[in-house]
């Protein structure tokens, strides 16, 4: 049965309980409750002995049911925060994750280091998604000249849209992974391509399995095909020096390493850890 709150705080107490009984956790109650009462987390902390309207209380009871459900807190707000931004998300894109900000982080650290600070540079992010990693990095790198693809239509309406609000000049083109950019030469290519293999599907969450779209999760070959057509892909598109950035499996690091080695026998291949010490990128510099 639906309790019933008068204030602010004893809503919040409630749904975080509730949430916690569910094995959810209780720091989506608060979330919730900002997104409904229009509030930052200090305007929230400030007024918890304020009252909290029926409609109001309604409304955030019905968005906890959704989440003590399954469904991702972001989509049910429609945002989730990346690299300082918000970005609108749906059901159409995977949710920013964390670990693509260390991609961006990498990325930017190899361009300041392998290119000529005057050279005008051209970057892809292939498989988009939400336009995180392009956005990103036409915002942090305003002289990048930055196109961005997906398979998914529906993916790029929402990139499109990222790119718009953010004020992110981009070129979107809608295609199979390189297809789109076939009749170009790319100094920085970047992806975070589907990488999870269909046996490990049982120990996704259902938070993920259930909600998030599976074209962009699951990839065949034990999760390595999309990288094995990158990696013969990518050699007839790419300028000298060229840097290809990927995001990977935290076990795929040295298979994504040894098929990209094979297509660059003279670049120098490397895995990346992230902050939590496992190997989540691959970074391929090529000189000649």
């Amino acid at each position: 049965m639906k309790p019933m709150c008068k204030y602010v705080y004893e809503a919040l107490a409630r749904a975080s309980s509730f949430l916690s009984e569910n094995g959810r956790e209780e720091v989506v109650a608060r979330m919730l409750l900002q997104h409904v009462l229009n509030k930052t987390h200090v305007e929230l902390m400030i007024d918890m002995r304020e009252e909290i309207s029926v409609q109001q209380f309604e409304r955030y009871w019905s968005l906890i049911e959704e989440h003590r459900a399954g469904k991702p807190v972001q989509y049910i707000m429609g945002t989730e925060e990346f690299y300082g931004r918000t970005f609108q998300v749906n059901k159409d894109v995977l949710i920013p994750r964390p670990e693509t900000e260390e991609l961006i982080v990498e990325t930017i650290s190899r361009i300041k280091r392998m290119f000529n600070k005057q050279a005008k540079l051209n970057l892809a992010d292939i498989g988009t998604g939400s336009g995180a990693i392009a956005v990103t990095m036409k915002l942090e790198n305003p002289t990048l000249e930055v196109t961005a693809t997906d398979l998914s239509f529906e993916a790029l309406e929402v990139a499109k849209l990222n790119a718009t609000e953010l004020d992110a000049n981009i070129t979107f083109k809608q295609g199979d992974l390189t297809r789109p950019i076939s009749d170009e030469k790319w100094d920085i290519v970047l992806s975070n391509p589907p990488y999870i293999s269909q046996d490990e599907a049982p120990t996704l969450s259902d938070t993920v399995l259930n909600y998030e779209p599976h074209r962009a999760l699951f990839a065949d070959e034990g999760g390595l095909y999309l990288y094995k057509r990158l990696a013969q892909e990518l050699p007839a598109i790419l300028k000298r020096p060229a840097l290809i950035g990927l995001e990977i499996g935290y076990k795929q690091g040295p298979d994504v390493q040894s098929i990209f080695q094979k297509s660059f026998p003279t670049a120098r291949v490397e895995i990346v850890k992230d902050i939590n010490g496992k190997e989540r990128m691959i970074f391929c510099e090529i000189v000649e």
